[in-house]
This record gives C-alpha cells, structure tokens and sequence, in this order.
C-alpha cells in the first residue's frame, strides 16, 4: 500500500531545470530528481531547457531516464527557455511535448570532435615531444602533429556512429523518419517558430503554456497545480559575489573545458 505523501504527489506537478552546459554533474543531478519524481508517482513532469548542450553520453542518460519515467505513466512536457540546442534537444525529445519561446534558440543538431594541431608554433619556439605508445592511434589529436589519413576517418567514422544516434532519438522523439530529419540536422540552428515548422516543437509558448499542457496531460487544476522544483543546483557563492550568476556559469564552464583527460566528444553547440 503506498505511502500517504505518494497518493498526494499524484495530485501535484513535478519540474526538473537543466540549465547551462551538460555535463557529468547535470547528469547526476538530474537523474537523482528523476528517480525521486518516480518514486514519489507524479503524474506529470514539466522539464525547463536552458542549455546549449554538452556531452554525448550524459545527454544520452537524462534521455534514457525519461523514456523509462514515461513508462511509469509519468507525463513529461519540457519548455525550451533561451536556448535549448543540441544536447538540449537530444535530451528534449524525450518528452511527451516540446513548448518552446517562438524566439528560443534550438536546433544545432549534430557531433564535434576538435583538437589543437600546435606543431608550427611547438617548432618555432623549441618545443619537441617525445612519445611512446601501445597502439598506432593511442595519440590520436595529440596537439604536436596533424591528423594523418588513417586518424582522420577513423575519427569520422566515430563521429559518424554518434550522429547517427542523435538523428535517430530526434527521429523517433518527433515521429519523422530519419530522412526528414537528416534534411535539417547538418548543425544550423533556428527559432522556436521555425522549429515548429520543422516538427521539432510541438507548441510556441512559454514555462506557463507548458505547465499548462502538462496539467491538461494529467488531468490536474489548471489553476491550483504549481510546480514542485527537483534538483535545484546550489549556488555556493550566492550573496557573496556580485554578479554570481555570470559568474558561476563562468565557473561552470572552466569546469567543464577542464574535466577530461582526453578530448570531450561534445553534441555540437552553437
């Protein structure tokens, strides 16, 4: 028999926010929100999107776990803020609905793999690396040497797989073949309102029309369901920075840039 509180969150509207880059920490954040939105049995999930994206596997995570929060008959509506492109919209179309700002910035479907070829400025200035390996391509995008032939597709052919990937979570979250969406995946981004044209949206509005959609969804008061916020991302230098939020998104992205030991395969962002 379940908890009291349970029956209660069956009434009420839950609402995760994914906001700026998407990493490991938004990963885990979120999924943390998600299995509490679960086991509390909301009926419904209103998602905020303010990202320009991140990494593949991360962004590939949060959408799984909403695939299997809807399983559990939990609506998902997620509202598109400023900007919500590439591993936003990778994470998106996990959604029952898509409402988002006709001027929200979306789109920037597709994959970057980027490193640093240093080796004229290595040169000029003296600097020589010595290197041993295990494996033909275990320095692969190493900064002191360009690409050979052989890296060159193989880096493709990664890139390649994981495009792949992408077309096809947006081809089966939209319900369009993957032909149409290949027609305009190639990383260009658009509007909220040329999105909806494109099918990648369902409605134009903003996080009250959405709220709304998501009430209607799970048969809640319009008028008396407010959203209950998951996975709020504490801020550790609020009130004491002028200006934190700037810079805490600074921080966020230094972090982020910082992180891997490799090179980041990033879903591309604009």
């Amino acid at each position: 028999m379940p908890w009291p509180w349970r029956r209660k969150s069956r009434r009420k509207l839950a609402r995760i926010a994914i906001e700026g880059p998407i990493a490991s920490g938004t990963r885990k954040r979120v999924l943390k929100a998600l299995r509490e939105v679960e086991k509390r049995e909301f009926p419904a999930l209103l998602l905020r999107i303010d990202s320009p994206g991140g990494t593949v596997g991360d962004s590939q995570e949060i959408h799984a776990a909403l695939l299997r929060l809807r399983e559990k008959h939990c609506k998902v509506i997620a509202s598109f803020g400023n900007i919500s492109a590439s591993g936003g919209v990778y994470i998106g179309v996990a959604a029952d609905k898509i409402v988002a700002n006709p001027g929200s910035i979306t789109g920037s479907i597709g994959v970057i793999l980027r490193g640093n070829n240093l080796s004229r400025l290595l040169e000029r200035i003296g600097i020589q690396f010595e290197t041993v390996k295990s494996g033909l391509y275990k320095d692969i995008l190493s900064p002191d040497r360009a690409l050979s032939a052989g890296e060159r597709q193989l880096l493709q052919e990664l890139i390649d797989s994981s495009y792949g990937q992408f077309v096809s979570a947006v081809a089966e979250g939209r319900c369009l073949s993957e032909e149409e969406v290949r027609r305009f995946a190639d990383g260009r981004v658009f509007s909220g309102a040329q999105a909806k044209d494109l099918g990648l949206v369902d409605a134009l509005g903003d996080e009250e029309q959405a709220r709304r959609l998501a009430c209607e969804l799970a048969e809640l008061d319009l008028e008396k369901t407010k959203p209950i916020t998951f996975g709020q991302e504490k801020n550790r230098f609020a009130g004491v920075i002028p200006g934190r939020s700037l810079f805490s998104l600074a921080l966020q992205w230094l972090k982020l840039e910082l992180s891997s030991s490799g090179q980041p395969l990033w879903l591309h962002r604009p």
